[in-house]
């Protein structure tokens, strides 16, 4: 059961690249321990959306607040350490680092000690180094055997492409995270692949206590996860509710449908 605490809103936040308008008017509302799946069409606007939370782009308009707090103008790294974490459609690791290495990475922004202190490696130094190392395996151990042990030393460019996905959002998870924004994290897989990561988001919201919004292409993913889904077009919310309702929603079916006449032409 999901909470009626609201942890993200945008209200009337709109965005424009020149004369293409890209978000209009979107209200969206995403409560504690929720999954909300994003999707429609390529071009609907729901990579932007991500942008805008994150702060790599600014709305033209409209509020973004999380927990409360209108993120409109903080910086990235800042939203981060609020606990906004995402992954990306093309996946965005450290090939050349282990890892260990790449989830340990996420974690240095919230250090409190010094670059000096951690030269001369003080004691205070010395145990928030532990902690990192600490933090790093518990957050690899909730994917089980894909990312334990022996891996913990491999470097990421040799792991599969399936592994690669797992190690981004244990990354996203050891920023501290609250919310996870997930971009298409079925993207490339196989059947088996995207049972496995269908289950992996569940997991991420019951076991791992997060809030979840996702941007997702497979409607499989979608049914199997999804508290609420909603639908954009063109920037514009077209649909929102249950995924049946979401799914069967003649203005979905007609954007869906628009689209594949346009590439058979």
């Amino acid at each position: 059961m999901t909470s009626a605490t609201t942890l993200l809103e945008l209200r009337e936040v709109d965005k424009s690249f020149g004369w293409l308008r890209v978000i209009a008017d979107l209200d969206l509302v995403v409560r504690e321990h929720e999954i909300v799946s994003v999707i429609g069409p390529n071009g609907a606007g729901k990579t932007t959306l991500f942008n805008l939370i994150t702060g790599i782009y600014r709305p033209d308009s409209g509020e973004i607040r999380f927990d409360g707090r209108n993120l409109v103008g903080v910086a990235p790294h800042k939203i981060t350490e609020l606990g906004i974490a995402r992954t990306f459609q093309t996946l965005r690791l450290f090939l050349n680092m282990t890892v260990k290495e790449n989830v340990m990475a996420a974690q240095y922004g919230h250090t409190k000690v010094g670059v000096l202190r951690s030269m001369v490696r003080t004691p205070g130094a010395r145990r928030e180094e532990k902690e990192i190392h600490r933090l790093a395996e518990e957050k690899l151990a909730f994917f089980g055997d894909r990312l334990m042990g022996y891996r913990w030393d491999q470097f990421a460019y040799s792991l599969s492409y399936a592994n690669r996905r797992r190690l981004e959002i244990a990354r996203a998870m050891a920023t501290q995270a609250r919310i996870l924004l997930l971009d298409e994290p079925a993207a490339g897989m196989n059947p088996r692949e995207t049972h496995e990561i269908t289950e992996l988001i569940g997991k991420l919201r019951d076991d791992g206590g997060y809030t979840i919004l996702v941007i997702e292409h497979d409607m499989h993913v979608v049914e199997g996860i999804s508290d609420r889904v909603v639908a954009l077009d063109h920037g514009v919310k077209i649909a929102e509710g249950s995924f049946d309702a979401v799914a069967t929603d003649p203005r979905v079916v007609e954007a869906y449908l628009g689209l594949r006449k346009a590439e058979t032409k």
